[in-house]
């Protein structure tokens, strides 16, 4: 194997990577045999397929694999050991009409590099070093979070104010037809809620796109369309109840504790916020 380095300009390079069949084909080899003595094809016994059968049905595959693994393991090696500040991955140039039969394969793959640059600073202006403190709405928040996630789902027949719906959306010409479960406290449009409460599983209401979630980046998830095609989007669509659920908070217990921290770690809600509060602002000190 024999690994060049083209240098483009100073931010661009292009690695040009030689093998010779020598560097892969004991490894290919190695393979075809494991596979030949645990093959099953019909007409042959188990281990005696003929290695052209096994080379002609599986060969390229496990090229292409060992190569891959050989061009990845090696290109690693070869940006640590040159010391090259890569931005991203080694891209691999396109080479139309491949020969994968050759005595010899040559890759190429341009190289994004990091360029050198110094900041200067006085010494004589500090940078603030800010603490962060997680706050009682905060800590609250996220007990109610907690309760929540692990808290059951109990069944009802009508829809209240705070249930999960589950349910499928569904609107044929802009190709939608999407299984989904809608929490009502995460709705804004009061049109949209006034058209679901009441309602029962089967029933199928009309809800319009526009601003039906108080958060916008919720809508491509429940409809099942990509980001790109939700933004903007004014259009009706049904949705079909299937269940209705309200979410009981989970006790604050032990059992929940021990879950949550580990056995023994913590014995008491006030135990819990104050470890709510220390790792939430642990984290906010390696953030800041």
């Amino acid at each position: 194997m024999n690994i060049t380095k083209e240098q483009i300009d100073p931010l661009n390079a292009v690695l040009k990577v030689e093998l010779s069949r020598e560097d892969y084909q004991d490894k290919v080899d190695n393979i075809l045999k494991d596979y030949r003595k645990n093959a099953n094809i019909p007409g042959f016994r188990k281990g005696q397929v003929p290695m052209g059968l096994i080379k002609k049905q599986y060969g390229k595959a496990v090229l292409v694999d060992e190569v891959n693994k050989l061009l990845q393991d090696n290109l690693n090696n070869y940006l640590t050991e040159e010391k090259l500040d890569v931005l991203g991955n080694p891209l691999p140039k396109q080479q139309d009409n491949f020969n994968w039969e050759a005595d010899d394969l040559a890759f190429e793959f341009e190289l994004g590099l990091a360029p050198d640059f110094e900041v200067s600073l006085s010494p004589k202006k500090g940078i603030p070093h800010y603490k962060i403190v997680a706050d009682k709405k905060m800590i609250d928040d996220q007990v109610d979070r907690i309760r929540k996630q692990y808290g059951k789902l109990v069944s009802q027949e009508v829809i209240g104010s705070e249930n999960e719906v589950s349910g499928n959306f569904f609107n044929e010409e802009a190709e939608i037809d999407h299984k989904t479960t809608l929490e009502l406290d995460k709705i804004k449009s009061k049109k949209a809620l006034g058209a679901l409460k009441g309602k029962k599983a089967g029933d199928t209401v009309t809800l319009k796109t526009k601003g039906l979630f108080k958060e916008d980046f919720l809508l491509p998830g429940t409809l099942g369309i990509p980001r790109e095609k939700a933004e903007n989007l004014d259009i009706e669509v049904d949705f079909t109840i299937a269940e209705i659920n309200k979410r009981e908070p989970a006790e604050l217990t032990q059992d929940l504790f021990d879950k949550l921290f580990g056995p023994d770690t913590v014995h008491s809600e006030k135990e819990m916020r104050t470890k709510i509060k220390e790792d939430s602002e642990a984290q906010f000190q390696q953030q800041s």
